[in-house]
Protein backbone atom coordinates (compact mmCIF):
# COMPACT_ATOMS: atom_id res chain seq x y z
CA UNK A 1 0.00 0.00 0.00
CA UNK A 2 1.23 3.40 -0.77
CA UNK A 3 0.68 6.70 1.63
CA UNK A 4 0.90 10.41 1.46
CA UNK A 5 4.69 9.56 2.50
CA UNK A 6 5.33 8.13 -0.85
CA UNK A 7 3.54 10.26 -3.05
CA UNK A 8 5.43 13.24 -1.15
CA UNK A 9 8.74 11.22 -1.57
CA UNK A 10 7.80 10.79 -5.28
CA UNK A 11 7.30 14.53 -5.84
CA UNK A 12 10.43 15.14 -4.23
CA UNK A 13 12.40 12.86 -6.37
CA UNK A 14 10.68 14.37 -9.75
CA UNK A 15 11.64 17.95 -8.39
CA UNK A 16 15.48 16.44 -8.24
CA UNK A 17 15.28 14.72 -11.30
CA UNK A 18 14.47 18.34 -12.95
CA UNK A 19 16.94 20.29 -11.23
CA UNK A 20 19.37 17.66 -12.28
CA UNK A 21 17.88 17.75 -16.04
CA UNK A 22 16.68 21.46 -15.97
CA UNK A 23 19.57 22.22 -18.59
CA UNK A 24 18.96 19.35 -20.88
CA UNK A 25 15.28 20.00 -21.04
CA UNK A 26 15.99 23.78 -21.83
CA UNK A 27 18.49 22.34 -24.90
CA UNK A 28 15.99 20.00 -26.25
CA UNK A 29 13.35 22.92 -25.94
CA UNK A 30 15.52 25.59 -27.74
CA UNK A 31 15.21 24.53 -31.38
CA UNK A 32 11.29 23.42 -31.57
CA UNK A 33 10.28 25.58 -28.64
CA UNK A 34 10.53 28.64 -26.76
CA UNK A 35 13.85 27.17 -25.04
CA UNK A 36 12.03 27.78 -21.69
CA UNK A 37 10.93 24.30 -20.35
CA UNK A 38 13.59 23.18 -17.93
CA UNK A 39 13.43 26.72 -16.15
CA UNK A 40 9.32 26.57 -16.31
CA UNK A 41 9.86 23.11 -14.41
CA UNK A 42 12.38 23.55 -12.58
CA UNK A 43 10.46 26.83 -10.70
CA UNK A 44 7.12 24.63 -10.72
CA UNK A 45 8.46 21.66 -8.72
CA UNK A 46 10.73 23.91 -6.67
CA UNK A 47 7.37 25.66 -5.70
CA UNK A 48 5.65 21.84 -5.11
CA UNK A 49 8.45 20.46 -3.40
CA UNK A 50 7.92 24.19 -0.80
CA UNK A 51 4.15 23.57 -0.55
CA UNK A 52 4.13 19.89 0.66
CA UNK A 53 6.54 20.26 3.07
CA UNK A 54 4.94 23.70 4.38
CA UNK A 55 1.71 21.60 4.59
CA UNK A 56 1.86 18.35 4.42
CA UNK A 57 -1.33 16.87 2.88
CA UNK A 58 -2.68 13.59 4.52
CA UNK A 59 -3.74 11.29 1.52
CA UNK A 60 -2.13 9.85 -1.75
CA UNK A 61 -5.16 11.59 -3.64
CA UNK A 62 -4.25 15.37 -1.49
CA UNK A 63 -0.72 15.16 -2.22
CA UNK A 64 -0.98 14.96 -5.90
CA UNK A 65 -3.65 17.96 -5.98
CA UNK A 66 -1.93 20.15 -4.51
CA UNK A 67 1.00 18.86 -6.68
CA UNK A 68 -0.80 19.35 -9.12
CA UNK A 69 -2.22 23.15 -8.59
CA UNK A 70 0.99 24.22 -7.19
CA UNK A 71 2.08 23.38 -11.37
CA UNK A 72 -0.82 25.33 -12.61
CA UNK A 73 0.07 28.33 -10.73
CA UNK A 74 3.64 28.48 -11.04
CA UNK A 75 4.36 27.13 -14.34
CA UNK A 76 4.14 29.69 -17.78
CA UNK A 77 2.82 28.06 -21.22
CA UNK A 78 1.40 24.93 -21.74
CA UNK A 79 3.64 22.75 -19.51
CA UNK A 80 2.14 23.81 -16.15
CA UNK A 81 -1.91 23.30 -17.00
CA UNK A 82 -0.46 19.81 -18.54
CA UNK A 83 1.39 18.54 -15.61
CA UNK A 84 -1.12 20.16 -13.41
CA UNK A 85 -4.17 18.56 -15.32
CA UNK A 86 -2.25 15.47 -15.15
CA UNK A 87 -1.51 15.14 -11.33
CA UNK A 88 -4.73 16.91 -10.04
CA UNK A 89 -6.91 14.37 -12.13
CA UNK A 90 -4.63 11.26 -10.69
CA UNK A 91 -5.23 12.94 -7.60
CA UNK A 92 -9.18 13.31 -8.05
CA UNK A 93 -9.36 9.41 -9.10
CA UNK A 94 -7.55 8.48 -5.64
CA UNK A 95 -10.06 9.87 -3.60
CA UNK A 96 -9.74 10.38 0.18
CA UNK A 97 -8.23 6.96 0.72
CA UNK A 98 -5.39 7.11 2.98
CA UNK A 99 -3.73 4.32 1.27
CA UNK A 100 -3.65 3.37 -2.40
CA UNK A 101 -2.47 0.41 -3.97
CA UNK A 102 -0.01 -0.41 -7.07
CA UNK A 103 -3.18 -1.39 -9.29
CA UNK A 104 -5.43 1.44 -7.61
CA UNK A 105 -2.46 3.90 -8.87
CA UNK A 106 -1.89 2.30 -12.28
CA UNK A 107 -5.69 3.27 -12.67
CA UNK A 108 -5.51 6.58 -11.90
CA UNK A 109 -2.58 7.66 -14.14
CA UNK A 110 -4.85 6.40 -16.82
CA UNK A 111 -7.54 8.43 -15.96
CA UNK A 112 -4.70 11.49 -15.24
CA UNK A 113 -3.16 10.99 -18.86
CA UNK A 114 -6.21 10.91 -20.08
CA UNK A 115 -7.41 14.26 -19.37
CA UNK A 116 -3.93 15.19 -20.70
CA UNK A 117 -4.61 14.28 -24.04
CA UNK A 118 -8.43 15.62 -23.82
CA UNK A 119 -6.72 18.76 -22.62
CA UNK A 120 -4.14 18.73 -26.16
CA UNK A 121 -5.88 17.47 -27.82
CA UNK A 122 -2.69 14.49 -28.99
CA UNK A 123 -2.62 11.68 -29.13
CA UNK A 124 0.77 9.17 -29.03
CA UNK A 125 2.92 10.02 -31.99
CA UNK A 126 2.23 13.59 -31.95
CA UNK A 127 5.32 14.38 -30.40
CA UNK A 128 4.28 14.74 -27.16
CA UNK A 129 4.43 14.24 -23.58
CA UNK A 130 2.06 11.71 -24.35
CA UNK A 131 5.26 9.80 -26.14
CA UNK A 132 6.28 8.81 -22.80
CA UNK A 133 3.47 8.76 -20.72
CA UNK A 134 1.25 5.89 -22.60
CA UNK A 135 3.70 3.45 -22.89
CA UNK A 136 5.36 4.32 -19.47
CA UNK A 137 1.77 4.16 -17.83
CA UNK A 138 1.25 1.05 -19.72
CA UNK A 139 4.59 -0.54 -18.08
CA UNK A 140 2.92 -0.07 -14.90
CA UNK A 141 1.44 -3.45 -15.31
CA UNK A 142 4.72 -5.30 -14.77
CA UNK A 143 6.93 -2.92 -12.61
CA UNK A 144 7.85 0.77 -11.70
CA UNK A 145 11.09 0.34 -13.09
CA UNK A 146 9.45 -1.25 -16.14
CA UNK A 147 7.09 2.12 -16.52
CA UNK A 148 10.58 4.46 -16.09
CA UNK A 149 11.88 2.35 -18.98
CA UNK A 150 8.88 2.46 -21.41
CA UNK A 151 8.63 5.91 -20.82
CA UNK A 152 12.56 6.56 -21.45
CA UNK A 153 12.22 4.58 -24.42
CA UNK A 154 8.98 6.63 -25.36
CA UNK A 155 10.89 9.73 -25.10
CA UNK A 156 13.53 8.77 -27.16
CA UNK A 157 11.35 7.59 -30.06
CA UNK A 158 10.08 10.79 -30.76
CA UNK A 159 13.32 12.16 -32.13
CA UNK A 160 12.04 11.07 -35.81
CA UNK A 161 8.58 11.86 -35.23
CA UNK A 162 7.05 15.30 -36.89
CA UNK A 163 5.84 17.37 -34.44
CA UNK A 164 2.00 17.49 -34.54
CA UNK A 165 0.80 19.63 -31.99
CA UNK A 166 1.96 22.57 -30.04
CA UNK A 167 4.40 25.01 -30.39
CA UNK A 168 7.30 22.67 -32.78
CA UNK A 169 4.27 21.55 -34.78
CA UNK A 170 4.68 25.19 -36.35
CA UNK A 171 7.73 23.96 -37.49
CA UNK A 172 6.53 21.34 -40.11
CA UNK A 173 9.59 18.76 -40.79
CA UNK A 174 11.91 20.66 -38.93
CA UNK A 175 10.43 19.12 -36.03
CA UNK A 176 12.34 15.70 -36.92
CA UNK A 177 15.56 15.29 -36.02
CA UNK A 178 14.91 16.69 -32.50
CA UNK A 179 13.94 14.73 -28.95
CA UNK A 180 10.74 16.47 -27.52
CA UNK A 181 10.80 18.16 -24.37
CA UNK A 182 8.02 17.32 -22.76
CA UNK A 183 8.35 13.28 -23.62
CA UNK A 184 11.66 13.69 -21.54
CA UNK A 185 10.05 15.50 -18.39
CA UNK A 186 7.42 12.66 -18.34
CA UNK A 187 10.37 10.12 -18.43
CA UNK A 188 12.00 12.03 -15.45
CA UNK A 189 8.66 11.93 -14.05
CA UNK A 190 8.09 8.41 -14.32
CA UNK A 191 11.73 8.00 -13.64
CA UNK A 192 10.99 9.66 -9.91
CA UNK A 193 8.27 6.95 -9.35
CA UNK A 194 10.53 3.41 -9.79
CA UNK A 195 12.78 5.63 -7.61
CA UNK A 196 10.27 6.44 -4.90
CA UNK A 197 9.41 2.55 -5.32
CA UNK A 198 12.70 1.46 -4.78
CA UNK A 199 13.54 3.47 -2.23
CA UNK A 200 10.24 2.03 -0.54
CA UNK A 201 10.74 -1.43 -1.09
CA UNK A 202 14.55 -1.69 -0.72
CA UNK A 203 15.98 -1.69 -4.15
CA UNK A 204 12.89 -3.62 -5.40
CA UNK A 205 10.68 -1.83 -7.53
Amino acid sequence: MRDAEFFRRWMAATGAAVAREAARLTELDSPIGDADHGSNLLRGFTAVRAELTEEPPGTPGAVLQRAGRTLIDTVGGASGPLYGTLLRRTGKQLGEAAEVTDEQLRAALYAGVGAVAQLGGAAPGDKTMLDALVPGVAGLSTSYRAAADAAEHGALATVPMRARKGRASYLGERSVGHQDPGATSAALLLGALAEAADEASGGVA
